[in-house]
């Protein structure tokens, strides 16, 4: 019996406008009924997800746990105060942050407050984030780096309409990177990602489920896109939504009928019981 679901959010376990299908729901309500640990695993921040989870009872979360910032972050659900925190050097940060600037390329600098500085949004990034939590948009003339202070820095994305291109800019980036550093990932067919070196969603699940006593064969991780990937093969069973990218295909055991639109967890719960 598998004992944990870990499950990336945008575009898995959310449908369109960042709301959870009905029928996600109803697989939450099984869940619980059945003992099955559901755990939210997403690159935004702790208070992004749980507004993201607003719509749905507490007591589904109830003893859980999130995994943000792409696996960098371990949140018990209630608790803002992270059981564990990965952040990015700050030469990295500074490195990408000033290259954004001077080509003007739209971007996501993720503070670990919360605070998600955007810059340069273009209007389809621009309907994309209005209904995400703790988004602050800068002007062109503003610097996000200086607005942070002093905090550090979990992450920092940039985005292209034209997922060939996003993905072209992290290859152009990677030399100029300390590999021991940084990695580079790519998510939601529009997103270059730059975490920090050994930072993934296989590993924040591994964490977890160590701190939990779960052995890895006891878990399931669900995802659509390359940030997934490591979760996806890291987990005892690794599921891929009908709507995920055809890159992490060839990796998962099983590829579910239903899209994160159509609430894809009512089929995943007729796989695993």
């Amino acid at each position: 019996m598998y004992r944990l679901v870990a499950s990336d959010m945008d575009e898995t376990f959310l449908g369109a406008r960042h709301r959870v299908p009905p029928a996600n729901i109803e697989a939450l309500v099984r869940m619980r009924e059945l003992g099955i640990l559901f755990v939210p695993s997403s690159g935004r921040p702790y208070g992004s997800i749980m507004d993201s989870l607003s719509s749905i009872d507490p007591a589904l979360l109830e003893g859980s746990y999130v995994i943000s910032y792409n696996g960098g972050f371990i949140n018990c659900v209630g608790d803002p105060e992270p059981l564990l925190r990965t952040v990015m050097d700050r030469a990295s940060i500074e490195r990408l942050y000033r290259y954004a600037v001077a080509h003007r390329i739209c971007m996501h600098v993720y503070t670990e407050s919360g605070t998600i500085f955007t810059q340069f949004l273009n209007e389809t990034e621009r309907r994309y984030v209005a209904n995400l939590s703790g988004i602050v948009e800068l002007d062109d003339t503003q610097d996000a780096l200086e607005l942070a202070g002093d905090e550090e820095f979990p992450k920092i994305i940039f985005m292209d309409p034209v997922f060939d291109r996003a993905k072209e800019l992290g290859e152009r980036l990677r030399p100029t990177l300390d590999p021991q550093l940084v990695d580079i990932t790519h998510s939601s067919n529009r997103y270059v990602e730059f975490v920090p070196h050994g930072v993934g969603k296989g590993t924040g699940l591994a964490h977890l489920a160590d701190m939990l006593g779960i052995g890895m064969e006891q878990t399931v991780g669900v995802g659509d896109s390359a940030n997934d990937l490591a979760m996806i093969r890291a987990a005892g069973l690794g599921v891929g939504v009908a709507n995920a990218s055809a890159d992490i295909l060839p990796f998962c055991d099983l590829v579910l009928g239903a899209s994160a639109d159509e609430g894809a967890f009512c089929e995943l719960l007729e796989h695993i019981i």
